[in-house]
């Protein structure tokens, strides 16, 4: 039997994707909001698509604050539009 692989859904686009493909963002027990890239960081999680207009979707409908209960940062945002843009470079 073929080994089940998790699917997760973007807070942007509301699609059900491979968890690997997903960029993972975490609020930590602590509150700290961070990206997480190796999926296994404890806390609250929220996926979004490795796409520039999920990002801008999930930014735009506050999607981000209200999966992690918390208020993001702008900082956080470009940090996530980076990690995005560098993922698009590796292709």
């Amino acid at each position: 039997m073929p080994k089940k692989i998790p699917l997760r859904m973007c807070i942007g686009c509301r699609e059900h994707k491979p968890k690997k493909e997903l960029i993972r963002v975490v609020k930590s027990p602590d509150g700290e909001v961070s990206v997480d890239l190796t999926g296994k960081k404890s806390g609250r999680g929220a996926y979004v698509c490795r796409n520039e207009a999920c990002l801008r979707k999930a930014q735009k409908s506050r999607q981000l604050e209200r999966a992690l209960e918390c208020s993001m940062t702008q900082e956080l945002y470009d940090r996530l539009a980076q990690e995005i843009a560098e993922s698009e470079d590796e292709e």
